[in-house]
């Protein structure tokens, strides 16, 4: 965990589509900056998790890879907090989303395929909700546009007191500033939600490779906390006090089972990206007729 995400401690919401290229990276491939990130959080009722749910999911891949279609989206599942799993899928602009909802409601087809699967996935459900996101260049670090080989995925929320915007943004400065100088490998992509939350909440989300990344980053903190000095750390626990109402922090893991993942990413490590039928439950061994009286 980095010092970001402990003052900015969020909720996972694992995904990310968040995680994207410096300025001048702003496209590899398919891989472009997600001016808008939709995410569908799904809270899975009590023993429907796992090998259930994942082949519930796989008909929405299916039917999305029959089509070929164009948009994709990433699934993570929760390693931490209640059982959920967040659906994740990026727009270059309100515009793009529109017309990609046009499009699948005139593909008979593809919408009679995904009316379907919503129905089976909805029994396994406890509830669900929706969240949309915007992308907030500023307050980002380093983000990666290529999560191919990510496997994890740190989520914090951080809500904002209302009329303390200001002091917010002097937040995140003085941390980018510090972790640019002590952590040159440092990243993050940070997201505000407009729509399905309260006013005044951000996403911030760091891809790892692996869960390593998050033991080396406790002492990146150390780092972190030399290159801000005593006098810059209590300026910034003031100013955080400040304009933080709350923060939570979450882990979650890439699912590729339940992912409709960008061909790109399929190709960088196809065998982790791609699509695999979702395991089949045990068959019970047969009876031992000999044994029987």
């Amino acid at each position: 965990m980095n010092k970001f995400s402990r003052y900015l401690v969020g909720l996972s919401v694992g995904v990310t589509f968040i995680c994207m290229a410096a300025a001048q990276e702003q496209s590899q491939g398919n891989m472009s900056i997600p001016k808008v990130l939709q995410i569908t959080r799904e809270f899975v009722k009590p023993g429907k998790a796992g090998v259930a749910h994942e082949k519930a999911e796989s008909a929405f891949v299916q039917a999305m890879a029959r089509a070929n279609w164009p948009t994709h989206y990433l699934a993570v599942t929760s390693l931490s907090g209640k059982s959920r799993v967040l659906f994740l899928t990026r727009y270059a602009s309100f515009e793009a989303w529109e017309k990609d909802g046009a499009a699948v409601e005139k593909n008979t087809t593809l919408f009679a395929a995904l009316d379907r699967a919503s129905m089976a996935d909805g029994e396994l459900l406890d509830s669900l909700d929706q969240g949309v996101f915007v992308f907030n260049e500023e307050q980002s670090l380093r983000p990666k546009a290529d999560l191919s080989h990510m496997r994890f995925l740190e989520v914090s929320v951080f809500h904002v007191r209302p009329g303390h915007g200001k002091e917010w943004e002097q937040v995140v400065k003085m941390v980018k500033a510090g972790y640019e100088k002590a952590v040159p490998e440092a990243h993050w992509g940070t997201f505000a939600q407009v729509y399905g939350g309260d006013g005044g909440t951000y996403l911030v989300l760091t891809a790892h490779q692996s869960l390593a990344e998050i033991d080396r980053g406790f002492l990146d903190d150390k780092k972190f906390t030399a290159a801000m000095g005593e006098d810059g750390m209590k300026k910034l626990d003031e100013v955080y006090a400040a304009s933080v109402e709350s923060s939570q922090h979450q882990l979650f893991a890439f699912n590729p089972r339940m992912s409709y993942a960008d061909p790109e990413w399929i190709k960088a490590d196809p065998g982790y990206w791609k699509p695999m039928p979702a395991p089949s439950a045990a068959k019970p061994a047969p009876e031992d007729k000999k044994a029987k009286p």
